[in-house]
């Protein structure tokens, strides 16, 4: 029986697939609270949960909710944590101020890797980590360096399109976090399938993908697994077209001094506009695409 972590708050679900060893995938939820318009973001947030459940595992969408962590959540308290006024987004320096204050976030790749490694779940899907912004200017996101602390299958379409892809490829390789390709040979690009760059190492299977992070992990490394999926072909949007928005996108928010956490909101409300709401298409799509692939990997386990 796997011992729960006792400072955090279990879903019945969950705490019965821990304690039974059964599949799980965590879910983040600033995809939500600063990802997605609503109510866009909590039928994404049904529907991401809804598709891991038909592939055969349990969804734990992780939050923290007045001031406590939750894994796991009903959709009461899904659609409650999109409707709070001002939601925090919760990355790892967060965590202790939002208990403290009582607060309510949403928590990013960081932060769900931090709590989904403390809850020993061992697959976990999001949209796209962050990395390394454009421009030189010392903006690393703090996703990069809990992927070479944590060790936890990481699905994703990659780093989010509106990065530096290439330095944030050499991050990942500094801090030792494999980078797959799933049926692909390249980095997908987010919004585009393709992005010139090489991946580690392509794996088409996900029995192929869970030897491999057993292999890693075997070895005495603690860093991630990332496993990176293309949008379908039928969301893939082309590069040329999205490198255009994302490079008038990015202008804009340095011409009203847009930084920070708020940079990435920002970015991505007008790529939306920019691409006719096409880019928040492919965004959903792939996030259930991702939340297929992850459930089909925890599931691959032996016994499942």
């Amino acid at each position: 029986m796997t011992k729960l972590y006792h400072d955090f708050t279990y879903s019945e679900e969950v705490a019965d697939n821990l304690n039974t060893n059964q599949p799980i995938v965590a879910l983040e939820s600033t995809v939500l609270t600063h990802g997605l318009p609503y109510p866009q973001n909590l039928e994404v947030a049904i529907a991401m949960e809804e598709q891991i459940r038909k592939e055969g595992a349990c969804p734990a969408t992780i939050a923290i909710l007045d001031g406590i962590i939750h894994i796991g959540l009903t959709n009461t308290q899904l659609e409650g944590l999109i409707k709070k006024e001002n939601p925090r987004k919760v990355s790892l320096r967060d965590i202790a101020t939002s208990l403290v204050k009582k607060e309510s976030g949403g928590t990013t790749v960081a932060g769900t890797l931090f709590i989904a490694d403390k809850s020993a779940i061992k697959v976990f899907a999001t949209g796209g980590i962050g990395g390394v912004h454009p421009h030189g200017n010392m903006d690393v996101s703090a996703d990069l360096p809990a992927l070479g602390k944590y060790p936890v299958i990481v699905v994703c379409a990659g780093a989010k399109a509106i990065l530096d892809l290439r330095a944030t490829i050499e991050v990942l390789e500094t801090l030792a976090v494999p980078v797959v390709g799933y049926k692909t040979n390249e980095l997908p690009a987010f919004y585009s399938a393709e992005s010139g760059l090489p991946v580690s190492v392509r794996i088409d299977n996900p029995e192929e993908v869970l030897n491999y992070a057993k292999a890693h992990w075997k070895l005495g490394f603690s860093s991630s697994i990332l496993v990176t999926v293309p949008p379908t072909s039928d969301s893939s949007i082309p590069s040329t077209i999205i490198e255009e928005a994302i490079i008038k996108a990015q202008r804009e928010a340095d011409e009203n001094d847009i930084h920070g956490q708020d940079l990435t909101p920002y970015i991505l409300s007008r790529l939306s506009d920019l691409t006719n709401g096409e880019s928040v298409k492919t965004n959903i799509d792939l996030l259930l695409n991702n939340a297929r692939i992850a459930s089909r990997i925890a599931c691959a386990e032996p016994g499942n």
